[in-house]
């Protein structure tokens, strides 16, 4: 399976309240030309939305996102997951990472976590809280020491900022929210998902 990181220059950071708002969002990303989503695990329907994307949105690679604790992992995986995301990683979670078998960006936000994550063989990583942890500029002073480290931030980014974090030579994609605004999913405004999800789409990486 591939890394969100070379599949899209925006991968959606997606919470739903439904199974079917879970499929009805991805069908949006798709049609504008965003292949992937991130469903992270916020809400009581996340496994559930994750099994009917993978069931009714093939074409769209579904990953489960806020892996907090080593048993989501395997709860993501039988769900239908086809890539995992945490915000921060433990070793026990590490572990749990990789013994899915599926690929996994693992949360680091310093430059020892970066290290350890690398010292275990991973080498793409989630960047979270991007904005908060110090940004584009973060990540430009990493690329020295730690050139072999590819990211994916997430955390306050924009549509704004999202170019900046796309123009530097470690980043794959970053992680945004604004693709599915909450009145838009509300209101079921799909074409406004798929509208922006082709701004996002059209990003140079």
């Amino acid at each position: 399976m591939s890394s969100p990181l070379e599949i899209v220059p925006v991968l959606p950071v997606v919470v739903a309240g439904t199974a079917e708002e879970g499929v009805a969002i991805a069908r949006a990303l798709v049609a504008g030309g965003l292949p992937a989503i991130e469903l992270t695990l916020r809400t009581p329907a996340a496994l559930d939305a994750i099994r009917a994307i993978a069931d009714e949105v093939p074409e769209i690679l579904v990953g489960a996102g806020t892996i907090t604790r080593p048993g989501h992992a395997k709860l993501a995986a039988d769900a239908g997951a086809q890539f995992l995301v945490s915000p921060g990683t433990t070793g026990s979670l590490l572990h749990a990472l990789q013994d899915s078998g599926l690929p996994f960006l693992p949360g680091v936000a310093t430059v020892s976590e970066v290290l350890a994550a690398l010292e275990a063989g991973v080498t793409d990583l989630k960047f979270f809280p991007a904005e908060a942890s110090g940004g584009a500029a973060f990540l430009t002073a990493v690329a020295g020491p730690v050139p072999t480290a590819r990211f994916c931030p997430t955390g306050g980014i924009t549509a704004a900022t999202a170019p900046a974090y796309l123009a530097l030579p470690n980043v794959g994609c970053v992680g945004g929210s604004w693709l599915t605004p909450a009145d838009a999913v509300a209101s079921g405004d799909w074409d406004r998902i798929s509208m922006l999800a082709a701004e996002a789409a059209a990003l140079v990486r």
